[in-house]
């Protein structure tokens, strides 16, 4: 199993409906959903995962699964239960975060020196919802050290959860390579559910290093497939990897969706940002991105890059 990670900023359902066409993702799980004090309105949840007016998947017919993030027990789980009447195919919980300005309202990663409390609220929201629907966790390997790795672990299976993602890497270690990959073994070891091994993964080649460090056949997907989108089908042996022209019309789709989707202001960045994580496996990508760098208009930057391109149907009318 291949799924395609939550990264705030980036893999927003723009870039999920992008990268799953390629192929090779099996599910997903969407950018967290802050619960703070109050029962969220069904419009945010909508708002971050669109995919739940569409029967919670992708328009490739890929599942995405919402993700919250809060540390209040009894609100984690009011929201979770009115979450789970739109029908997705799970609930995701991140105690992964390494946001400081998460981490600092006691959400995210800061939460792994806790981990009775993160049992708490695994357990509260396994309670609030259909026994049917899955919940699934994201943790790292701690806050600042690893020492309560398989204690905070442990608590989350025994809450309830069905599933557990382990980014490689402590908050402290922020994303700075490596990532260690062998620690997760010792995770999986300890617990009864699937473990899902992340961080770091880039090449098809970091692929079979983290599945074989790791024990973990089941990998997330990050910055590597956003880097790279053909990563999931190459670690399949499906496909040896996208052609930047094979890319190009993807990325004029995706452009056409930021157009309808983002503020004019911004929408130049959205894609220059993609661009800026293609740089690290296309050439042509890192000519693209020094010759568009300080290019804010959204006509002009389209017109440069999609030259020759038919214009996508969501914006030929």
């Amino acid at each position: 199993m291949i799924l395609l990670a939550p990264m705030e900023g980036l893999l927003d359902h723009m870039l999920r409906d992008a990268l799953t066409r390629v192929g090779g993702i099996d599910r997903c799980v969407s950018e967290f959903i802050r619960i703070t004090d109050m029962l969220m309105p069904n419009r945010v949840f909508t708002r971050i995962v669109p995919e739940l007016l569409t029967g919670g998947r992708t328009a490739a017919g890929v599942p995405v699964r919402p993700q919250l993030l809060g540390s209040d027990v009894n609100c984690m789980a009011e929201n979770a239960a009115k979450l789970a009447a739109l029908k997705p195919d799970g609930i995701d919980l991140n105690f992964g975060c390494p946001a400081k300005c998460v981490n600092r309202h006691r959400g995210g990663a800061v939460l792994l020196d806790e981990p009775e409390l993160i049992g708490e609220i695994v357990g509260a929201v396994r309670r609030a919802v259909p026994a049917h629907l899955p919940i699934s966790v994201k943790m790292r390997l701690g806050y600042m050290d690893s020492s309560r790795t398989l204690e905070c672990a442990q608590a989350i299976v025994a809450a309830g959860a069905a599933e557990l993602v382990v980014h490689a890497r402590t908050k402290a270690d922020g994303y700075k390579p490596p990532a260690y990959w062998d620690r997760i073994a010792s995770v999986r070891e300890a617990v009864a559910v699937p473990v899902v091994a992340n961080g770091e993964i880039w090449t098809a080649a970091d692929a079979l290093a983290a599945r074989a460090q790791s024990g973990c056949n089941a990998l997330m997907l990050g910055r590597g497939m956003v880097a790279d989108p053909g990563l999931a089908l190459a670690i399949r042996g499906e496909q040896a990897g996208m052609t930047w022209d094979g890319l190009l019309p993807l990325m004029r789709d995706f452009f056409a969706q930021v157009r309808l989707n983002v503020q004019p202001r911004h929408q130049a960045g959205r894609l220059k940002q993609w661009l800026h994580y293609l740089r690290r496996r296309y050439p042509e990508a890192e000519e693209a991105y020094l010759r568009l760098r300080t290019v804010n208009s959204p006509e002009e930057l389209a017109g440069s890059l999609f030259a020759g391109l038919e214009r996508p149907a969501l914006l030929a009318a």
